[in-house]
């Protein structure tokens, strides 16, 4: 019996909650941090800026490892198998993480189950580009014209499954407009298409299409976040057309499953005190991010609610990878 108690009594420590001490003892070696994507991309640099503010506070090394491939999932997957004692995380683009439970067929990890939510780092806003032969100049001219052929105009994508597909299948379902997609491969390849004609519209990023658009290469219709960006604040939101519409490149931060709690609200705290600083507000301004402020809670709760919703979107689209 007095054994049996005993085993009780360290089964009942073992799973007990974890203290203020595993966040004081943490970190106690380098961080290795995985992007899913190339480095030089919106979340590469995003994440390198807050990575060496964590280095500079904690006296611990920030190691970034760029593992590519399979739509950001064969990066998510080192993660969801990694220790779970928030020395090896997870900085990676929000929507392709929720594009990605539904669209592949078979994953070696549940998207929302195999991961701890830390925080929203960062969210930089696509743009609606379109051709200047197209004629027109603001969204509901666009949506003027797909309606008046459906089917006829034709969008561009970074590739199939990307945000930059099911974010205007997302707007195409809202408005009611009818196109073509034309699957690219990479960002570069689609946004070069609407620049020749080849195709009518895309989604980018505001760096890469800013100096286009002084040039008369490109015409900016709308920005896909609910407010209007600070660096081209004549473009107005696709959601003062549409209403409800928040879409960007957001770059969220995550921990394998069982890392501790307070381990998960040190390094939330470490990301948001980087957000602050001088040097990180300056590459934020450089890629027009804007800084997260969500609680590990909320940004859990904003997950779980964006796989729903593209989970509909993809079997909508009847789409697998």
């Amino acid at each position: 019996m007095i054994a049996k108690l005993a085993i009780v009594v360290l089964a009942l420590f073992s799973s007990a909650p974890p203290s203020a001490a595993d966040a004081q003892s943490f970190p106690s070696r380098p961080i290795r941090v995985v992007i899913p994507w190339p480095a030089g991309g919106i979340t590469d640099v995003i994440t390198r800026a807050v990575g060496q503010h964590i280095a500079e506070t904690t006296a611990q090394a920030v190691v970034v490892d760029n593992r590519s491939g399979a739509g950001g999932t064969l990066g998510a997957a080192i993660v969801a198998k990694g220790a779970a004692d928030g020395h090896t995380l997870l900085f990676h683009d929000v929507a392709s993480h929720c594009i990605s439970a539904s669209l592949y067929s078979k994953l070696p990890y549940d998207a929302l189950q195999d991961f701890a939510p830390i925080a929203m780092v960062a969210g930089s806003p696509m743009v609606l580009i379109a051709n200047p032969a197209l004629k027109v100049r603001t969204l509901p001219q666009l949506v003027e014209l797909a309606k008046s052929k459906p089917g006829q105009l034709i969008y561009a994508s970074s590739g199939v499954g990307a945000i930059t597909h099911l974010a205007p299948v997302r707007l195409l379902r809202m408005t009611g407009m009818q196109m073509q997609h034309v699957p690219f491969k990479g960002s570069i390849a689609s946004a070069a298409s609407v620049i020749s004609g080849e195709t009518a519209v895309s989604f980018s990023t505001i760096p890469a299409s800013l100096g286009h658009a002084k040039t008369g290469r490109l015409v900016l219709l709308a920005v896909s976040f609910p407010k209007r960006s600070a660096q081209i604040p004549d473009v107005p939101t696709i959601a003062e057309t549409v209403g409800e519409y928040d879409l960007g490149l957001y770059t969220g931060a995550w921990a394998p499953r069982g890392t501790p709690r307070a381990v998960i609200s040190r390094v939330s705290a470490e990301i948001l005190r980087a957000l602050v600083q001088s040097k990180v507000k300056e590459v934020l301004t450089a890629v027009s991010a804007v800084p997260g402020s969500m609680s590990p809670q909320e940004y859990g709760a904003y997950l779980a609610k964006e796989v729903k919703v593209w989970g509909e979107i993809v079997k909508a689209e009847n789409l697998t990878m």
